[in-house]
């Protein structure tokens, strides 16, 4: 039966309305960006394979090429795993290849997590052969935190060596000399200890008592909490999170491989985390997902603090402050080692990439250095000569 023409005119104007209607309220269509049910699978299989009970000949036959496992040695090399997570070129390569170049290799690996839909191009060196299998990024979405789960997933099922895990930007840079960033993780680790750490592998065992603490922040008291847990509706998040233990902290975290097994195998806030937000403002659930997580899990194990230094001073769009070459100085990196918690800060983010250069002319004699390692500039010494106050640099 055929539509009278009075009765598809307004059905006319109202489907073309609809492109409108959507333009005028975004907050009315379907939530961007979910995480597909095949990601979803994949990520589980991997999850599974790398939080599986500890099998040395599972472990044998690393992922990549160039792993260092020393799995067989009776006094096997605590390494720490450095993951980049990106969506575009490495612009900082040549830094990183100065801060592990006078490092030894057994104690570290690198992996790269890098957007499949954005062309980057492979910086060489050090970073070759490192692309682990990654999957498409948004900002502001779930598919930031099944990044650094597929990165802490990789790691662990490639090298049973890697104890700590540092997540790692794009725009991040390091502080110290990589000497200085492994005796600050792993201090004075002693045989006990670390086999303690390298039995660790399951959850059937509780947290060893050891004095290694996962670098994330952790904060409980931010304004911005109430909106933030809302933003996929009005009590969504219960049961599996009380508004009491959802928290707040940077992304970049360095963790411990028992707490990396806690982030792998954890289904039960992920199914909340993983929903998209209605709300029009970002949530960032990257910012939320493993300090809430970590709280509820083993609070004591967690220092609440971050050992990335970022300036959110003029934030712009949730961007924190970009430092640019006019601003590189030694100065600057002697301030931004300085923490008032009991470590310095080992890296910071955030720079532009034409800060390379000016960098990398202070790379060795400031940024870099293997000695001293200052976390505030050099006191000048001044002496009398004469009537004058003569200062010496």
């Amino acid at each position: 039966m055929f539509f009278s023409s009075s009765a598809f005119i307004p059905t006319f104007a109202l489907l073309l309305s609809l492109p409108l209607l959507f333009l005028l309220d975004p907050g009315i269509l379907p939530p961007r960006h979910p995480i597909s049910l095949p990601d979803e699978l994949d990520d589980l299989s991997l999850f599974h394979r790398a939080t599986a009970l500890p099998d040395h000949q599972y472990y044998r036959q690393p992922l990549f090429p160039t792993s260092r496992s020393r799995l067989g040695s009776t006094n096997p090399t605590p390494k720490i795993a450095f993951l980049f997570l990106t969506n575009s070129d490495l612009h900082f390569a040549p830094l990183w290849e100065k801060f592990f170049s006078n490092s030894n290799p057994n104690q570290y690996t690198i992996y790269i997590h890098a957007d499949p839909t954005v062309k980057i191009n492979t910086p060489g060196g050090i970073f070759e052969d490192r692309f682990i299998a990654s999957k498409e990024t948004h900002r502001g979405t779930a598919t930031l935190i099944s990044a650094a789960r597929r990165l802490l997933a990789t790691a662990m099922l490639d090298d049973v060596t890697n104890l700590y895990f540092a997540l790692i930007s794009q725009h991040c840079i390091p502080l110290h000399s990589f000497k200085f960033v492994y005796r600050t993780l792993f201090k004075d680790p002693k045989p006990m200890q670390l086999a303690q750490l390298f039995q660790f592998q399951h959850l059937n065992q509780p947290f060893p008592d050891l004095p290694y603490q996962s670098f994330i922040e952790i904060l409980s008291n931010e304004s911005i909490l109430s909106d933030r847990y809302n933003a996929r509706g009005k009590n969504v998040m219960m049961p599996e999170v009380p508004f009491d233990q959802f928290r707040f902290g940077s992304q970049f975290f360095i963790l411990t491989r028992q707490h990396a097994v806690v982030v792998l195998r954890d289904r039960r806030l992920w199914r909340k985390f993983r929903l998209p937000c209605i709300n029009k403002e970002p949530c960032y659930p990257e910012e939320h997902y493993f300090p809430t997580l970590l709280s509820m899990e083993d609070p004591k194990g967690c220092t609440h603090y971050t050992l990335t230094r970022v300036n959110w001073t003029n934030s712009v769009n949730g961007h924190p402050h970009t430092y640019r070459p006019p601003e590189v100085s030694p100065d600057l990196i002697y301030k931004l080692r300085q923490s008032t918690f009991t470590n310095p800060y080992l890296f910071a983010r955030k720079f532009s990439p034409d800060c390379l250069k000016p960098l990398l002319d202070i790379a060795d004699k400031v940024l870099l250095r293997a000695t001293g390692q200052r976390s505030s500039p050099p006191k000048k010494k001044s002496f009398i000569v004469g009537k004058f106050n003569i200062v010496a640099d």
